[in-house]
């Protein structure tokens, strides 16, 4: 259950994670509906605490953009985005998510995430993806005054440009070319740190006027261990659905980096590892946690070679905790830009059409799966439901309709 000595690069790579963990962690709270700072809680503790379990030496877990749509789709009715009571509730829905997972790893049913077959991921992850994008745009084009779901309300920023704000607009363009430009020329530029250090400086030098990230009290984390138990009832299916949904992103990075580097995995050990991540967010005030492919991809990159990278990161976030303030006069739309830069690459509408084209049953589920999730936002939860129902009604049809025999009438 313990983690390898330390080597050099593990410092090294912790610390880079870390750099783009703190800007995320604020655009991912957001996207929970919670205060940003709370994002920057949901990056601490629970990657330090995740890395004494983990079996990939690079998972890098913390907040993550498709866990952080779950969560706001969950606790949206329950409460108001932003409230006291909605964070309350992103606690309490954390514990539950960890207590779950920790269950799951503990009595060995790591195989259980194969129920979700490889079209219900693709339709639900690229449908994930274009909520999340959507989500973004008012930030992105700096359109303030924007009302109804997150589609509408995506929408609306995209086809009103007498709302845009030439400023925000050019923090977003600035932000993805430096990412995507950045990423071209080294695997390592710091594309996103650059992006958050030049919008802070032009933000507070150049008395920019539109919308920044705002007040965010310094101070390390008060520990709670107190939840609004009468609200368990309503958050168990979207907790379970977390627990189970959002372990196909851990487990897919571990298995796609134990494959590269011919080391074994275990699905137990991450369930208990994301488990104890999730208790960890739970006591920080924070909402459910997951693991992250680019914060895990620029990990494994940036030199990690046991665990303690992710330690690292954890304890760096923590350390960063009384500075935060610094980050007050980000621009808002930088953070847009940054979560669309994360996620863009899961809307894989050309898998989609290549599984349609392999099998039409596959391209249905996978189609049926990603219109679902569009159509029930912000509940997407529902979705990934519909989608499973689709999978299994194609297995029943698949195996007692189209084997059946056909009859004899010569």
């Amino acid at each position: 259950m313990g983690i390898p000595k330390p080597k050099s690069g593990d410092v090294l790579a912790g610390i880079s994670v870390a750099l783009l963990a703190l800007p995320q962690g604020l655009a991912y709270s957001e996207l929970a509906g919670l205060p940003a700072k709370y994002g920057l809680y949901a990056a601490a503790l629970p990657s330090l605490l995740a890395a004494l379990f983990v079996s990939s030496p690079y998972l890098q877990t913390g907040p993550v953009a498709l866990t952080a749509l779950l969560t706001f789709g969950a606790l949206q009715g329950l409460a108001e985005p932003q409230s006291v009571e909605f964070i309350e509730l992103a606690a309490l829905l954390a514990l539950m998510v960890g207590i779950i997972r920790l269950a799951l790893g503990v009595f060995k049913f790591g195989k259980i995430t194969n129920i979700l077959t490889d079209s219900v991921v693709l339709g639900f992850t690229s449908g994930a993806a274009i909520l999340i994008v959507f989500s973004q745009l008012p930030k992105s084009l700096g359109v303030q005054d924007v009302s109804g779901g997150v589609l509408s309300a995506g929408w609306e920023s995209l086809t009103t440009p007498s709302q845009w704000e030439i400023g925000a607009i050019l923090f977003s363009i600035f932000t993805i070319l430096i990412i995507f430009g950045g990423r071209a020329a080294h695997r390592l530029f710091p594309g996103v740190l650059i992006a958050v250090v030049s919008g802070i400086l032009i933000s507070h030098f150049g008395e920019y006027s539109g919308q920044i990230v705002g007040e965010l009290p310094g101070g390390f984390i008060s520990l709670k261990f107190q939840y609004e138990w009468n609200a368990v009832t309503k958050l168990i299916f979207p907790a379970i659905v977390i627990a189970i949904v959002g372990f196909a992103e851990p487990a897919s990075i571990a298995r796609t980096f134990a494959k590269e580097e011919n080391m074994n995995w275990s699905p137990n050990k991450e369930f208990i590892s994301q488990g104890v991540a999730n208790l960890a967010a739970a006591v920080s005030n924070a909402f459910p946690v997951g693991g992250s492919f680019g914060r895990s991809a620029l990990n494994k990159i940036a030199g990690a070679s046991t665990a303690w990278a992710g330690a690292v990161t954890g304890a760096f976030v923590l350390a960063a905790l009384p500075f935060v303030f610094l980050l007050e006069d980000l621009p808002s739309a930088i953070l847009g830009a940054t979560v669309i830069g994360a996620v863009i690459k899961l809307i894989r509408i050309k898998d989609l059409l290549d599984t349609l084209k392999a099998s039409t049953s596959e391209g249905v589920v996978a189609a049926g799966t990603l219109l679902a999730t569009l159509l029930t936002s912000p509940r997407i939860e529902r979705g990934i439901l519909i989608g499973l129902i689709f999978a299994l009604f194609e297995f029943l049809r698949n195996k007692y309709v189209s084997n059946k025999p056909k009859g004899n009438y010569s």
